[in-house]
């Protein structure tokens, strides 16, 4: 999946082939259920409206609009060749993004985003592969497709068949579940010239949903390792990505420990996660390397203003005048720049600085066939190559005359060629003024001509 589902839908339609258990049952009549772009073209109006439709990876489709009679709701419809139509109401301010979440593998959603796609159920969506660039995809143990058939039926007499005009989200979803047995009766009865019920998937059963396996706010907190009271500020204030609840049971929210514990790995290996890896024992604010250099400072410039006589004289009052500050903030700022190599390493970043652009030139010779004349430089990897020519030269001539001689030896580019694509990286990338600005270091450090 390439985007988590965060969105709670209000309502079915009715000529859903997937009821989804205790929303109501909408009037979508007025939808052309088998014209994607039709349904599109309901939304592409002025007023505030909108629709899209896209096609799927699996064969079939996707479309969202906004209610023409109700546009603070919108539809989203998801149809599959092999596996039918879903037909879903939702807020329209969760419509767009809900639709996006349909684009991928996902048919259906249901119990707080737990998803199928035409043969197995997935857990919701949290745990992001970053070289992928998706979510992964973790499905569910010994996990079951209710169909419609096998769904207890109410009386379809005492149903009630929602018009959208009439909808009261506030005051119906809440009520829909006490009823909702008899609605789905009524769906059921008119849905008889359509798929067959054993073919509509309504819900899933599996050991890890039941419902004495189900965690509260509590437990939920204590396995992402955090306080219920900041997991309750979390929910009310929408942050950090709290997973939807799987049910509710007594009005509390209730999740299963499986997307607790994946919420927990998510957070884990979020950007702040990450660098809770390498925080300093003292200082949890700061990473260890900081801490190493902040210590180091503080010891330079107590020997630099204390322990040096002629810097600690000036200290007495006579000498607090902004020309004496300044000396002194010369000398410790001297302390600073000499120690750059404690806060960079030049050689490992001039050897890094080579190997990305020898692999620059090589994956270009990969996708182009033509001769070059010069080779682009990665927009990044120029800027680092201007910080090692500004602050240590020495370094970036050895890294120039590197990349000159394998390119050559290894990949075949005449010394002439990457050279000027040298040159030509720092004009378009280096921060120094002036148009030559490099020149006088490049005809230094490029080879000499034979």
């Amino acid at each position: 999946m390439a985007l988590s589902y965060k969105y709670m839908a209000v309502g079915n339609g009715m000529r859903t082939d997937h009821p989804i258990p205790d929303l109501p049952f909408v009037d979508d009549s007025h939808l052309p259920l088998d014209d994607p772009d039709a349904i599109e073209a309901i939304g592409r109006k002025e007023g505030g409206t909108w629709g899209r439709t896209d096609r799927c990876k699996d064969g079939g489709w996707v479309a969202f609009t906004t209610d023409a009679l109700r546009t603070d709701l919108g539809w989203v419809v998801r149809w599959h060749p092999e596996h039918g139509r879903s037909v879903v109401l939702y807020r329209d301010a969760d419509v767009v993004s809900a639709y996006m979440s349909y684009q991928d593998e996902a048919l259906l959603f249901r119990y707080g985003g737990y998803w199928w796609d035409g043969t197995t159920w997935h857990r919701p969506s949290q745990v992001f592969d970053q070289a992928r660039e998706t979510y992964v995809n973790r499905p569910v143990p010994a996990a079951l497709s209710i169909s419609a058939a096998d769904e207890a039926q109410g009386d379809p007499k005492k149903a009630v068949l929602w018009a959208i005009t009439d909808l009261d989200i506030d005051t119906v979803k809440p009520n829909a579940s006490s009823r909702w047995r008899d609605d789905f009766a009524l769906w059921a009865l008119r849905h008889e010239d359509g798929r067959r019920l054993a073919d509509c998937v309504v819900r899933l059963t599996a050991p890890e949903l039941a419902a004495d396996q189900l965690l509260d706010v509590a437990e939920l907190a204590e396995v992402a390792g955090i306080g219920a009271s900041t997991l309750r500020a979390y929910r009310a204030r929408d942050e950090n990505e709290v997973p939807l609840p799987q049910t509710l049971m007594g009005g509390r929210p209730m999740w299963s420990r499986p997307v607790a514990e994946d919420w927990a790995e998510s957070r884990r290996r979020s950007r702040d996660g990450v660098a809770r890896t390498m925080a300093d024992r003292d200082h949890e604010n700061l990473s260890i390397g900081v801490v190493r250099l902040w210590e180091y400072f503080t010891n330079a410039f107590t020997f630099d203003l204390w322990d040096r006589d002629t810097n600690r004289k000036r200290f007495a009052l006579r000498w607090r005048t902004k020309a004496a500050v300044r000396d002194v903030a010369h000398d410790v700022a001297w302390t600073a720049a000499a120690s750059l190599d404690r806060i960079v390493p030049p050689g490992d970043l001039s050897a890094t600085i080579r190997a990305a652009v020898l692999f620059e030139f090589a994956d270009w010779q990969r996708t182009q066939e033509a001769e070059e004349f010069s080779y682009p430089i990665n927009h990044a990897i120029a800027r680092m190559l201007d910080w090692l020519i500004q602050h240590q030269p020495e370094y970036a001539r050895a890294a120039v005359a590197e990349i000159v001689g394998e390119a050559e030896r290894d990949l075949g580019i005449p010394p002439a060629i990457t050279g000027f694509s040298l040159r030509q990286a720092l004009a378009l990338d280096g921060k120094l003024p002036g148009e030559n600005a490099y020149n006088e270091f490049f005809d230094l450090a490029l080879p000499p001509e034979n």
